[in-house]
């Protein structure tokens, strides 16, 4: 996930309210429940010592927020008496969080609406294909569509020479399709940044185009025998592949992170290309060395105490190594917090982490403390 669209929170100093307001019905009950919610919300603000501007403006809007544009609800962000940032969530938080804080509150967002792969869908016919983009809070969205050579593109049943010349020119007409499609959805998938493509539609034209695809394309693509480009052609069975193949990316993009994590971090005979633990990460935050910034949400370092100014690559596991980078009032924060502001401006990946399996992997096999990074280069390590 990357974390670019945060950038107007790490222009203002804070401190700053964060609300993860879930969804509500809305008919008349679901009207007064968030009415409490948004009351409830507020008195926590208050109660922390957010100034009474913007808990005013976070009040505004959350009575705002409609079941029908938030589905699963969404996040806001305010400072200075004024909402700085409003994001739609891809699910709904299990439970309201409201906090006033110096740093935004940021973990939660990784989960409620980061790292579900963006898909290209491909509904393919013998004429042409419609794209669309699937992921994200946004909803499924229009990506284009190509249209090949009309004539011919219906096979008879003769035995004739003349109709199976026809035939002959019926399939050149397929072939000649497939590879306009393909040559397009190369170009989708470039455009719109997707992280995998799934192609749907006719049998016999689908995996043509799947030949035909750039080896980049082609390596992340997947076809599906439910749905096409007809009119009235979804079905439940569609939306299962389509969520499935994403599934099966997130599992996968997880599975190569740790298992270059694991191979690169201290205590191979190799210098270093991944570390853990509060200490080790501040450092690379502080040389802008992270690369891609593993989270497990329920790691127990995930809330300890970091110091901070107001730079992001101002952050230190202890506060009298903050004042010899220079900030003589450093300020207190959650690790992830601070960790997470130094890798949205520094452009790092940030990828989120399963839990360890309830019977029984090992612990060791996963960030320590729940955080870790993969390094944009490599040092030495110094012996202890």
């Amino acid at each position: 996930m990357q974390l670019s669209f945060l950038q107007p929170l790490f222009d203002r100093p804070g401190p700053w309210a964060t609300v993860y307001f879930g969804p509500l019905q809305s008919d008349e009950s679901g009207a007064k429940r968030r009415e409490l919610s948004v009351r409830e919300a507020c008195r926590t603000l208050e109660e922390e010592g957010a100034d009474a501007a913007t808990t005013e403006a976070v009040r505004d809007a959350l009575l705002r927020i409609g079941p029908a544009e938030d589905p699963a609800g969404r996040v806001v962000f305010a400072t200075g008496g004024e909402v700085v940032l409003s994001h739609r969530l891809s699910r709904p938080p299990q439970r309201q969080i409201s906090c006033w804080a110096p740093l935004p509150r940021l973990t939660p967002l990784l989960e409620l609406a980061g790292q579900d792969p963006v898909c290209l869908v491909a509904y393919i016919d013998r004429t042409g294909a419609d794209f669309e983009l699937r992921g994200g809070a946004a909803g499924p969205r229009s990506a284009g569509q190509v249209e090949g050579e009309q004539h011919p593109v219906h096979r008879t049943a003769s035995s004739d020479w003349s109709e199976r010349h026809f035939q002959l020119k019926v399939e050149n007409t397929w072939e000649h399709n497939a590879g306009e499609i393909a040559e397009a959805l190369n170009a989708a998938y470039e455009e719109s940044g997707a992280d995998l493509v799934v192609l749907a539609g006719d049998p016999r034209e689908r995996p043509a185009v799947h030949e035909k695809l750039s080896e980049a394309v082609r390596g992340v693509t997947t076809e599906t025998e439910h749905g096409g480009r007809a009119a009235g052609s979804a079905s439940p069975a569609l939306e299962e592949a389509i969520e499935q193949a994403r599934q099966r990316h997130t599992r996968h993009r997880v599975e190569e992170v740790l298992d270059r994590f694991r191979a690169g971090r201290v205590g191979t005979d190799r210098p270093t290309e991944a570390v853990e633990g509060v200490p080790a990460l501040v450092e690379a935050a502080r040389e802008h060395r992270i690369d891609t910034l593993l989270v497990r949400p329920d790691g127990p370092e995930l809330d300890r105490d970091t110091w901070v100014g107001a730079r992001p690559d101002q952050i230190a596991a202890r506060r009298s190594d903050a004042r010899t980078l220079g900030e003589s009032d450093p300020t207190v924060v959650r690790a992830d917090d601070a960790l997470l502001r130094a890798a949205a401006v520094t452009a790092a990946d940030v990828l989120v982490v399963p839990p360890a399996d309830d019977d029984g992997e090992d612990a060791t096999d996963i960030p320590t403390g729940g955080l870790g990074a993969l390094l944009r280069w490599t040092y030495e390590t110094t012996p202890a």
